[in-house]
C-alpha cells in the first residue's frame, strides 16, 4: 500500500471516532498552517527533496508531510506523483501563487488564504481579485430559456416545439 493510500484511509476512516477524527484534523491543520506559514515567506523559492527529508525539515511526520503534498498538488506549477509516492520519492513544493491562493479559498480555509504573509505577495485589490475568481469557479450559469413558440436554437427556422422541443 502506498503512502497516500495509507494517508487517506487514517485520515477519512469511516470506522474511526469522531472525536478522535476530529482532534486528527485539527492537529493536521495547525501543522500545515506552519508549513505554509514558512513557505510564503519566501514564495518563490523552489523547495525540493524527498518525502522523508521535507518532513523532517518542517517537523512532520511522513505521514502528515504525504497529506500536506496531496492538499498543494494542484497548485504546484509541476504535480508530484502522489498516486505511487514513497519515503524517499523526490517532490517539489514549487507553487504558483495565484493557484495556491484561489485553491485556498475554494478548499474555504480561511486560517490559510487569511495569512499575513499573503500581503506581501499580493496587494488587496489582487487578493479581493483572485477571492472573487475562486468563488466564481463552481457557480453554475444556466442560458436563457427557450420559450415553445421561440425560433429553435439549433437554426433549422422551425419553432422549437415542432423541432428539438418535441
Amino acid at each position: 500500500m502506498g503512502l497516500l493510500e495509507t494517508w487517506r484511509e487514517t485520515a477519512y476512516s469511516q470506522e474511526a471516532d469522531k472525536k478522535q477524527l476530529e482532534q486528527f484534523w485539527a492537529d493536521y491543520f495547525k501543522q500545515e498552517k506552519g508549513v505554509y506559514e514558512q513557505l510564503l515567506e519566501n514564495p518563490d523559492e523552489a523547495v525540493s527533496g524527498t518525502v522523508k527529508e521535507l518532513a523532517e525539515k518542517y517537523g512532520l511526520s511522513v505521514m502528515t508531510m504525504v497529506g500536506f503534498l496531496d492538499g498543494i498538488n494542484d497548485s504546484l506549477k509541476q504535480p508530484n506523483p502522489i498516486e505511487e509516492m514513497e519515503e524517499d520519492t523526490v517532490v517539489s513544493l514549487d507553487f504558483d501563487n495565484e493557484s495556491l491562493y484561489r485553491n485556498m479559498v475554494d478548499a474555504k480555509a480561511e486560517w490559510l488564504y487569511g495569512l499575513p504573509a499573503w500581503e506581501k505577495i499580493f496587494d488587496e485589490e489582487k487578493r479581493r481579485a483572485l477571492y472573487l475568481e475562486a468563488k466564481k469557479m463552481h457557480t453554475v450559469v444556466k442560458g436563457p430559456k427557450v420559450g415553445r413558440n421561440d425560433p429553435c436554437p439549433c437554426g433549422s427556422g422551425k419553432k422549437y416545439k415542432y423541432c428539438c422541443g418535441r
